[in-house]
């Protein structure tokens, strides 16, 4: 399944940057996360509760921050798990800075196994497109204040 998207941000790349290496503003603004916490070089553990038609699960993830080119791209690598099924993907994402306002591109490819996966691929490409819209629009707000 992929996702992708592209977010609009009214500052540098460097400020954008910033806040998404921000774990707090991560796990303030990513739907349904009940926990984040650091494991070191680069990886999280996260408890992310999601909701797809009528499965609910409450996954339990490992995310790495992969092939880092500050303030250009980075790639996020998830993997999670879950009674409702399993999520293993990959994210890159790229800031390209234009005359003060920074672009953020998201193109991600994920599996999505289990009970979640049943409720077909266009349901959840829709919640996850969804989910990031979501969280692109909750760090543009924390970037303005």
């Amino acid at each position: 399944m992929h996702v992708n998207g592209s977010y609009s941000f009214p500052a540098p790349a460097a400020r954008v940057w910033e806040l998404l290496m921000d774990t707090a503003a991560i796990a303030g603004c990513v739907p349904g996360c009940q926990e984040l916490t650091a494991l070191g070089n680069d990886r999280y553990r996260a408890k992310v509760s999601v909701l797809v038609a009528a499965v609910t699960g409450s996954f339990d993830a490992v995310i790495e921050l992969a092939d880092q080119a500050p303030p250009a791209a980075y790639t996020l690598r998830i993997e999670g798990q879950s009674r409702a099924g399993f999520v293993k993907g990959s994210s890159r994402v790229q800031l390209v800075e234009e005359q003060g306002t920074t672009r953020v591109e998201v193109a991600s490819d994920v599996q999505v196994g289990g009970p979640v996966a049943r409720v077909g691929q266009r349901l959840l490409e829709g919640v996850g497109k969804t989910m990031m819209d979501r969280f692109f629009a909750c760090l543009a707000a924390r970037l303005r204040t």
